[in-house]
This record gives C-alpha cells, sequence and structure tokens, in this order.
C-alpha cells in the first residue's frame, strides 16, 4: 500500500524505461495527494456539518414561541430564558461520559444525538397536551443530550486523521453557515409554524406552541435513516493519531526537540501540562474566551428579542413577529457567511476574528447609544442595523476558535481543544440564554454594558497575543 505522504515523490520517480515522467505539478489533481488538502468521504463530511445545522435549527425554531409558551403554561420570561438555555446545561454535563465511550470515532454519538432529538422534541410537544409546564423543561433537557454533537462536529471538521490543516477553517466556515441557517430559518420556521398552528385547527396536540416540536421531530426521523444508511466512520486503518504534531507558526518558541524531550516527563500530568508552550496556553485561553463571548452574545440577543420587543411600546411583537425578525437578521448575513467561506482559504484565522468582533461590537455600541437616547429613537430599522451586525460579526469570530487551536496544538490534542471549546460554548450559551430572558428586568443598558465588556476582555486578550495566534491559512 502506498503511503500518501510519499504518493508526490513516486509521481517523479516510478518509470519502466519507456514511460516519460510527469512532473507532478502537470499530473491530475487526483493523482497528487497533498495531506495538508485532505478531506474527509463526501457523504459523511455533509451527514455531520447537516447534523450540525438541523441541531442549530432545533434549538433556534422555539425561540419565538417559547416564551409565549411558558407564559401560558403558567411560567415567566425568566423560566423562559431557563428552557432555552437548559440544553447546553444537559449537554455539558454528558459530554464527558459520552467521550469515554465513543473510541475517538463518531457514529455512536451520532446515533445517540438523532435518538434524544426525537424524544426531547415530542416531549416538549406533549406539554401543551398535559398542561404541564415543567415538560418542556423535560424535553429541552432530552434534547440538550443530542447537543453533545456540536462538540463531534466540531472535532471532526479539524480531526488530523482525516482533514489537513489547510482544510480546517473551511470547514469551520461550513459550520458557521450552519449556524447562520438555524439562526434564520429556525426562528422564521418557529414564527410561521406559530401562526399556522393556531389558524383556526389548532388542537390540544398541534398547534402554534406544539408545532415546530412535532416538525423537527418528523425531520429527525428522516435524518436518522439517512444516517444509517450513508455515514461511514474513519477507517480502521487511520484510526491512530500522528506522533509529531503539525507544523509550528511564527510565534511559538519550542522546537520539535524540545517537545519530544517535554513529553518524556515521568510525571503523566507534568507531562500533559508542558507539552504545551505558555503561548500555546495563551492561545487556549484566548479561543475558550472568545468561544464563550460568542454564543454568549448570540444566545442573549435570540432569547431577548422576544421579550423586549413584546414589552417595548414602540413594538408590541408578537412570537410571528420576534421570528420573522430574527430570521430577517440572520438571512441577510447569509451571502456574507458564504463569502467567508473564500475569505477563509486567504486569510488568516486572526484577521478574520478581529474582523468579527469588530462589526459586533459596532452594532452593541449603537444599540447601546439607541436605548441611552429613549424611546424615540427605537424604530425597527436601527434596531435591525444592531442586531444583524451583532449576528454576523460574532458568527464570523466564531468560525476560528477551534480551527486556531488545531492549527497551533499537537494533533493529538484535537480531542482536548475541542471539549475546551464546546464546553466554552455552552457556558455562553446557557448564561446567554438567561441573561437575555431577565435583559428588560435587569434594565436593557445593563444587558448590552456586560456583553460590551466581555468583548474588550477578549480583545485585550487577542491583542496581547497577537503574534501567537498567527496561523497556516485555509
Amino acid at each position: 500500500m502506498q503511503l500518501p505522504g510519499l504518493q508526490r515523490r513516486v509521481n517523479h520517480v516510478v518509470n519502466d524505461g519507456h514511460t516519460p515522467v510527469i512532473p507532478s505539478e502537470l499530473a491530475p489533481l487526483d493523482s497528487i495527494h497533498d495531506p495538508e488538502l485532505e478531506l474527509p468521504g463526501r457523504a459523511s463530511l455533509i451527514i455531520m456539518i447537516s447534523a450540525s445545522m438541523l441541531l442549530q435549527i432545533s434549538f433556534f425554531i422555539i425561540v419565538s414561541s417559547s416564551n409565549e409558551y411558558a407564559l401560558h403554561l403558567g411560567g415567566t420570561s425568566t423560566f423562559s430564558g431557563i428552557v432555552i438555555g437548559i440544553p447546553t446545561l444537559i449537554s455539558g454535563l454528558s459530554l464527558i461520559p459520552l467521550v469515554r465511550h465513543d473510541k475517538g470515532l463518531y457514529t455512536f454519538p451520532l446515533h445517540v444525538a438523532c435518538c434524544a432529538s426525537i424524544l426531547g422534541h415530542v416531549l416538549y410537544a406533549l406539554a401543551y397536551y398535559a398542561n404541564f409546564l415543567h415538560l418542556i423543561l423535560l424535553g429541552r433537557m432530552v434534547s440538550g443530550l443530542s447537543f453533545t454533537l456540536w462538540m463531534y462536529c466540531k472535532r471532526y471538521c479539524s480531526d488530523p486523521r482525516i482533514v489537513g490543516v489547510r482544510r480546517r477553517t473551511t470547514l469551520a466556515a461550513w459550520l458557521v453557515i450552519g449556524q447562520g441557517v438555524g439562526l434564520s430559518f429556525g426562528p422564521f420556521a418557529g414564527g410561521l409554524l406559530y401562526k399556522v398552528g393556531f389558524g383556526g385547527r389548532g388542537t390540544s396536540v398541534w398547534n402554534g406552541f406544539t408545532a415546530p416540536a412535532w416538525v423537527m421531530a418528523g425531520v429527525w426521523v428522516l435524518f436518522w435513516a439517512l444516517v444509517w444508511r450513508y455515514y461511514e466512520d474513519i477507517p480502521l486503518e487511520r484510526r491512530t493519531f500522528q506522533t509529531a504534531p503539525e507544523p509550528l507558526a511564527a510565534g511559538d518558541v519550542i522546537t520539535l526537540q524540545d517537545a519530544a524531550t517535554v513529553t518524556q516527563t515521568t510525571n503523566p500530568r507534568l507531562s500533559l501540562m508542558f507539552q504545551l508552550t505558555l503561548q500555546q496556553w495563551g492561545a487556549v485561553l484566548c479561543m475558550c474566551w472568545f468561544a464563550m463571548t460568542c454564543f454568549f452574545i448570540l444566545g442573549a440577543w435570540e432569547s431577548n428579542i422576544p421579550v423586549f420587543g413584546a414589552s417595548t411600546p414602540p413594538f408590541h411583537w408578537s412570537p410571528f413577529a420576534a421570528g420573522n425578525f430574527l430570521a430577517l437578521g440572520g438571512a441577510t448575513t447569509f451571502p456574507f457567511l458564504i463569502l467567508n467561506l473564500l475569505l477563509a482559504r486567504r486569510t488568516q484565522d486572526r484577521l478574520i476574528l478581529a474582523l468579527g468582533t469588530t462589526l459586533g461590537s459596532g452594532g452593541l455600541i449603537i444599540f447601546l447609544g439607541l436605548l441611552g437616547a429613549g424611546e424615540k429613537a427605537l424604530n425597527y430599522g436601527a434596531v435591525f442595523v444592531c442586531w444583524w451586525t451583532v449576528a454576523l460579526g460574532f458568527n464570523l469570530a466564531s468560525t476560528v476558535t477551534m480551527s486556531t487551536l488545531s492549527k497551533k496544538l499537537p494533533p493529538k490534542w484535537n480531542g482536548r481543544t475541542s471539549l475546551a471549546i464546546q464546553y466554552s460554548n455552552y457556558i455562553g450559551r446557557v448564561t446567554g440564554a438567561v441573561w437575555g430572558g431577565s435583559g428588560v428586568a435587569v434594565g436593557m443598558r445593563n444587558y448590552v454594558g456586560l456583553q460590551i465588556g466581555l468583548v474588550g476582555v477578549g480583545t485585550i486578550l487577542s491583542l496581547s497575543l497577537w503574534r501567537t495566534l498567527k496561523t497556516r491559512m485555509g
């Protein structure tokens, strides 16, 4: 069997004495294997990216009507925020036990996610029939088990066993596109189903509150069938990691010889700690902070807009109107997220991070100014511009958190860093959703001010580690 790393050399050397040697740069593309540009099988890759997108839709489809659903069953807006955010807490608690049984593969977590999604949506829908408030919370908690797959999707798209170093940011950009689909289509579909469900034929089983959950349960049943039919896990011969780390970028001061020496430490915990330089640990801290901040802000806005829109005199939005507002903001960012696919191939991760945080911070500052100017300054267009820049900016910034660490750290650290990034996302989602649901109660200026403060801390970290964050493009 021909080794992938030697294939380019073989193209130059193999000759029977009669056939002319074709230089590798003139040979057909499929005859040249560049490990840095490697990708997984197409069907499996599409399934993993689609799974991430469906999880995003499942997370957001109930956002536009969850506040009204909770109030109908006797809850509060804060309880609605907990309902939105609780799945990520459950997912965080379930992730480490799941990782211990996954054997470094993806088939088992994928089936767990499909099963939990179906059951969770069914329980959420049955809460209306049972007239039991805490059943919607239970349903979302069961759904939380499915959201463990987000970590596996990130790990899959940066797994050095199947993805080349110059493909990782591009695949992360595809995940963010799925994130954008969930952000736009989820609230829109939820608001539309809310309106259709109460369109005159609503029952205790099918109505505006339960329709989004029933529809998503059906979608997950179909998707699970496709997983059984088409998904293929990592081939047996590739299930071990390389022992050599990825090429080091400028800013790292450790050499490969130093790394080899450090790993010989007799204490395993000290060996694990000293495998990374201080600069690399700084990059881990910086990326985890931004992973938390991006999802805190996005989650806060998504859970706050229905509450803020319903309670603010210039708007008085229904769940349908709030869903449309969220969806319109997400949909109009979509062309720019597609453009980010091209940008990721030609731009360093740290520049994408800087661009995203600058855009998002601009939206927060403008919104704070509108709140300070009073209700007369609050109108649909002005608030929409704020939401659009926040959604675009922090979705862009979230593209590079995992890909940066996968390029800076040795391959065997991919599982650890994907866990660290996912837990940071979880913390952001849970606290952001609760903070957004409580935004009107705590005061909207305080609500926005905390978000600006979190971005400020991240900006200081990234500027301090700017040289360290330099990575390979793509």
